[in-house]
């Protein structure tokens, strides 16, 4: 007699949980995207919650124009925050309106490059891209990005500064991670699917004996506040500050999307369901980062890109629910105006979240492997390997060698993630040259 085959738990990109699992679902994508996001807004001088009603507008522009094929979060980027400090000349506090202006018509500028790019892409076909961002290159970024976060993440489940770590930080986020861990591998079912909003309660409430929560915190101000808006002032400065990072985010935006392919149609294929043509909309998904990253400098928010962490999320969880994230995103704008509920997540302490993070940001690293493995990429290949090594000594040896990953250079600071993606491309064309047969 035949074994029952075992129910695939899990959602696709059309499919929608019941009303109560939808709310829990979107809030563990909120909270995943809300430290990284937040972290842009306070090191670049943009208003916290502006920052997060950005997020979740761009997120619905980016639903919208996808016509609800793509599973993406937008959040604010990692890759524009010394570009946009060049601008705004702060590295704590609160930037003055005019200089957060000038940085808003820079980034509205630098979402042109990801549109322009999308309509190449949806005129002349994959073709192109592939050639110029093969998985040698975008699998490659995708793990220096994750990998090079990592230094953010240890240091802050050290709770470090100064020179020392917090033994107790160390307690919260060692609870945290491998509370995080043990949810995502023995859960079953609907538990199953909420590891990192469990890991990071468990960890939370760790924290309250060891001192680490400011309860205080949560009840100050008002109730309900707006955000704090401002608009776009012309400055070509910030436009040349700005707008160069959006060509080098493409293999960012490019990796993120090939994973969503891969893991979405793993579920799909265990379901027995249809085939979900997810990185054949690369276009489109490039369109949809260049509105994202215009409709949130309107406002006042920093530019941004489709999240890591939010995919890492739905990886592990096996939900990939349009509809949940548009929920998620609604809540990111509702919590813009909600102090006090702003304030408590805020509240989470940073140990808690870097605990989580410490196996997040590895899953993105992990994912860039995916992608090459996925491709079938030759590593005994000589051009193959000369692109993924200096892809990798470049990025990551940039964010870790160099203060704030700022590789000085002939006069400049180059940012190093775009630098090694930048170096990758140029690097994967020329020695494409003369060269016959696919990669």
């Amino acid at each position: 007699m035949s074994k029952p085959r075992e129910q695939v738990v899990g959602y696709l990109p059309d499919e929608t949980p019941t009303p109560g699992k939808l709310v829990i679902f979107a809030f563990q994508q909120l909270l995943v995207m809300f430290p990284a996001t937040v972290t842009v807004a306070l090191l670049t001088g943009f208003h916290v919650s502006t920052t997060i009603f950005a997020s979740g507008l761009a997120t619905l522009a980016f639903l919208f124009v996808t016509k609800g094929k793509i599973p993406l979060y937008y959040g604010s980027s990692f890759s524009y925050i010394a570009a946009i400090i060049s601008v705004t000349g702060v590295t704590s506090g609160i930037a003055a309106d005019g200089m957060i202006s000038q940085a808003q018509f820079g980034i509205i500028m630098s979402g042109l490059v990801s549109i322009a790019a999308g309509l190449i892409v949806s005129r002349f076909g994959m073709d192109i891209i592939e050639k110029v961002l093969p998985a040698t290159v975008t699998g490659s970024i995708a793990m220096v990005i994750g990998i090079s976060l990592a230094g953010s993440a240890i240091t802050g489940a050290a709770g470090y500064a100064n020179g020392a770590a917090s033994d107790k930080a160390w307690i919260a986020a060692l609870v945290t991670l491998f509370a995080t861990i043990a949810f995502s591998v023995y859960l079953k079912g609907v538990w199953g699917q909420l590891p990192i909003l469990f890991g990071i309660l468990v960890g939370y409430v760790v924290s309250i004996p060891l001192g680490l929560v400011d309860f205080g915190a949560v009840w100050t101000g008002t109730l309900v506040d707006v955000p704090h808006f401002t608009l776009p002032t012309v400055s070509w400065v910030a436009v040349a500050a700005i707008m160069p990072i959006a060509i080098a985010t493409i293999p960012e935006s490019t990796a993120h999307l090939f994973q969503l392919d891969i893991y979405v149609n793993d579920l799909a294929k265990k379901k027995g369901a249809k085939e979900y043509r997810i990185a054949d909309k690369l276009g489109i998904n490039l369109i949809g980062d260049g509105l994202g990253d215009m409709v949130a400098a309107l406002f006042g928010g920093p530019a941004g890109t489709n999240y890591g962490e939010n995919i890492s999320t739905m990886a592990i969880t096996k939900n990939f629910s349009v509809r949940m994230l548009g929920l998620a995103a609604i809540m990111a704008i509702a919590l813009s105006f909600i102090q006090p509920l702003s304030n408590a997540i805020r509240s989470v302490p940073g140990a808690v979240i870097n605990g989580a993070c410490i196996y997040l940001f590895g899953v993105i690293g992990v994912q860039g492997v995916a992608i090459m493995v996925n491709k079938k990429v030759d590593l005994f290949d000589a051009r193959n390997l000369a692109v993924i090594a200096v892809i990798l000594v470049v990025g990551l040896g940039g964010s870790y060698g160099f203060p704030n990953g700022m590789i000085p250079a002939f006069g400049a600071k180059l940012p190093a993630i775009a630098t090694a993606a930048t170096i990758g491309i140029v690097m994967n064309l020329l020695l494409s040259i003369g060269r016959k047969g696919k990669a």
